[in-house]
């Protein structure tokens, strides 16, 4: 039962669509240009930097509200399962965003908000997902390759300090965050299904923060 409940409250979390909000605040249903993604990088495309960070930073806070709620909840009634009960949230926000019943299951990717679960989840792999983010973003411009190794960095990170008793919880709890963070990166891996076929063939594309280098390439 409390699994399902921090499901339930990270969903409906999830269901505040920032980019989506941000555009209809401007005239636009983003969906419907760009990538078609309700998402950080297709507002940062298709609204502008401001957007971008609005959306970033929106979705990555509901998230944070989400495992925050959660933690209120259970902290004293189940505190040997509390960080469990964070990360059931979290992946409930990341289903509601990608899955939003309202816009006909039409949602993002999900990168932002877990880059809130990685904040507040645990903040120790949030750090090395970030590094490994910027330097695969910096040297390649692909932000759906940057996004694919950050969950690569959270399951093997939440392996390496769930096996060295880094989470202070009986092993069948941390073994079943295992799990959870395993069915995340398969569906972020799903969701990016398009970006891989592109990575291969070639044809993906770039993002540049700056203007002058993106007309460089050009």
């Amino acid at each position: 039962m409390e699994r399902l409940l921090c499901l339930a409250i990270g969903y409906v979390c999830g269901l505040l669509q920032t980019s989506y909000i941000y555009g209809r605040m401007h005239g636009i249903d983003i969906r419907n240009y760009g990538s078609g993604n309700a998402g950080t990088t297709n507002a940062l495309r298709t609204l502008g930097k401001k957007a971008g960070l609005i959306t970033l930073l929106g979705d990555a806070l509901k998230c944070i509200v989400a495992v925050v709620i959660a933690w209120l909840i259970f902290r004293e009634s189940h505190p040997e399962m509390v960080k469990l009960l964070e990360l059931y949230a979290a992946a409930g926000t990341i289903l509601g965003h990608n899955f939003p019943f309202y816009l006909k299951f039409r949602g993002g990717k999900g990168i932002a908000a877990t880059a809130g679960l990685l904040a507040s989840v645990d903040i120790r792999i949030g750090v090395v997902a970030l590094i490994v983010f910027i330097i695969v973003f910096l040297t390649t411009h692909y932000v759906s390759l940057g996004s694919i190794m950050v969950y690569v960095t959270f399951v093997a990170g939440l392996v390496v300090l769930g096996e060295n008793q880094g989470y202070s919880m009986d092993m069948r709890y941390v073994r079943e965050m295992y799990i959870i963070a395993a069915a995340l990166a398969v569906m972020a891996i799903y969701k990016h299904r398009a970006n891989i076929q592109r990575l291969l063939s070639g044809t993906e594309n770039k993002t540049y923060l700056s203007s002058k280098k993106k007309a460089g390439q050009r």
